[in-house]
């Protein structure tokens, strides 16, 4: 008899499905086609074992299996319980008149039990545009499962339960999760807050103009100087994620097996902070079977790097293309892979080896030169692509000591929240971009233009403060983020002059 189950395959952030066919007849024989990895072979043992448990067998018949379309790698143990319910239908042990009507996905455990599998999310949406009546997985997987409306999502805790389904038995309860009213409830449920910095208040302000242009940032200062403590309160003053960008970032989440059992929607922005010892694949994701790395994980959200000139060159390097881009194209002998990689990169590093140079107390104990070949370590065409550099100065005691809490995330937010207002309303009829640091070269000179006093200001800037000329860009991109901070139509003076600090490192006396 041939039966058809379903189940689904992750390529990069989205699902297709996958068609198993079932077919027993008389013989002797097990035969799995359809290019199945080592992992989907060993399901047969899992199979055998799982069912067992509840008095049923794999029949000693010729059976073949085929996991269509049949050119396309299947990977992964998550076929364990599509290919069990398809044996026993189409051994007839089961009736299952509408085992076609549900994508079925799931690890067996030897004992019957079920396991959570990856990229729970894109499965559940390519089931609903596929016309799929619902979706059965384990457990663990089904909240997440439920985001997707117009889908029936069944948990199961073993196979034993979904045998006694497709009999007609009541086993399995439907998980229903109010998305919206969980993504409005958790939007605010941030860890960090900007009112437990004291002092630091240049600083602050320089991170509102990054979160409200979408601006990479560098802060460089010594040890102590609160450079992590600042980074770590930057996803607090994003503006919050809306419904698409929540799914858009759980999808990526979901499919690098990030997703736990008890969350269903990531409505919070992500911040990821990877160790410097990291590779250049875990960062950009990849792998024999592509996986998403940190900066996708970072997708929507902020990635931190922390001590920027202890990751080894090459990692660094491999960041350039998908800060431009937004997006990473991961490229093997079997596949390509494409990952979203939107985020916004905040950088620490202290300013020499020791660190204490520019310390106001403690004297830099670095030979001549050292600091120069310690800034160098990170590459030009990197610290290019970084709007902001911010000198962090460590605080005083009596300003340690104030017990005055500083101003809360939510009101830094809610003026980020404006100038993106702004933003978005400019460039409404431009698809992809959203924010100034997206700023192509036509939009650049169409809204950046500054006036003659403006004009002068750059000149004497760039004269005096040996600026280079890739800072002046960057210094125009910035000041029209704090013109739209300000809800000022054009750039101004002042607007020119505080994006004109923002520039240390690019002063040819840094480091001399």
């Amino acid at each position: 008899m041939l039966v058809k189950t379903y189940g689904s395959a992750i390529y990069g952030v989205n699902a297709l499905t996958i068609t198993v066919e079932v077919n027993v007849e008389q013989g002797v024989n097990f035969t799995l086609v359809g290019l199945p990895d080592n992992a989907v072979k060993e399901s047969q043992q899992r199979i055998d074992s799982a069912l067992h448990q509840y008095g049923y067998r794999i029949p000693g018949r010729k059976i073949v299996i085929n996991m269509a379309p049949a050119d396309m790698r299947k990977e992964g143990s998550a076929y364990d319980l599509t290919l069990a319910i398809g044996i026993l239908a189409a051994s007839e042990q089961i009736k299952a008149d509408n085992i076609g009507d549900y994508i079925i996905m799931g690890e067996l455990s030897l004992d019957g039990g079920l396991q959570p599998i990856k990229g729970v999310l894109p499965i559940a949406i390519e089931a609903r545009n596929k016309g799929f009546k619902g979706i059965i997985l384990p457990m663990s997987n089904a909240r997440e499962a439920a985001i997707v409306n117009d889908l029936d999502v069944y948990g199961a805790e073993n196979i034993g339960q979904v045998i006694d389904f497709f009999e007609g038995k009541d086993s399995l309860q439907k998980t229903e999760v109010d998305t919206r009213k969980e993504f409005y409830n958790s939007l605010n449920d941030y860890e960090f807050d900007f009112s437990d910095v004291k002092g630091q208040e240049n600083i602050k302000r320089a991170l509102e103009i990054a979160a409200a242009g979408g601006h990479n940032v560098i802060l460089i200062g010594p040890p102590g100087s609160g450079k992590t403590m600042l980074a770590k309160r930057m996803p607090s003053i994003l503006p919050p994620l809306n419904l698409h960008e929540s799914l858009e970032t759980t999808k990526i989440h979901s499919v690098a097996g990030k997703m736990r059992r008890e969350d269903s929607l990531i409505s919070v922005r992500p911040f990821r902070n990877p160790h410097h010892t990291i590779s250049d694949v875990a960062l950009v994701g990849g792998g024999t079977n592509p996986q998403p790395g940190e900066i996708s994980l970072a997708h929507n959200g902020v990635l931190f790097l922390d001590e920027l000139p202890e990751f080894k060159r090459a990692v660094l390097e491999v960041l350039r293309q998908p800060m431009e881009e937004r997006r990473i194209t991961i490229s093997r002998a079997r596949m390509t892979t494409e990952y979203p990689a939107s985020f916004i990169l905040v950088a620490a590093m202290n300013p020499c080896p020791c660190g204490y140079y520019n310390h106001p107390d403690i004297e830099c104990t670095c030979n001549p030169g050292m600091v120069n070949k310690y800034l160098n370590k990170v590459s030009g065409p990197l610290m290019d692509r970084i709007d902001l550099h911010i000198e962090v100065t460590p605080l005083s005691h009596s300003a340690l000591a104030e017990k005055r809490l500083g101003e809360p995330s939510e009101v830094i937010r809610q003026r980020v929240i404006a100038a993106r207002k702004i933003q978005e309303e400019r460039y409404k009829d431009y698809k992809g971009i959203h924010c100034n640091a997206q700023m192509t070269t036509k939009l650049f000179r169409q809204y950046c233009d500054i006036d003659q006093d403006c004009q002068d200001l750059m000149k004497a800037a760039m004269d005096k403060l040996g600026l280079s000329a890739r800072a002046y860009d960057r210094i125009l991109k910035v000041s029209r983020t704090i013109a739209d901070l300000d809800n000022s139509e054009n750039i101004t003076v002042e607007h020119l002059s505080e994006a004109i600090n923002y520039r240390s490192l690019d002063r040819d006396s840094w480091g001399r």
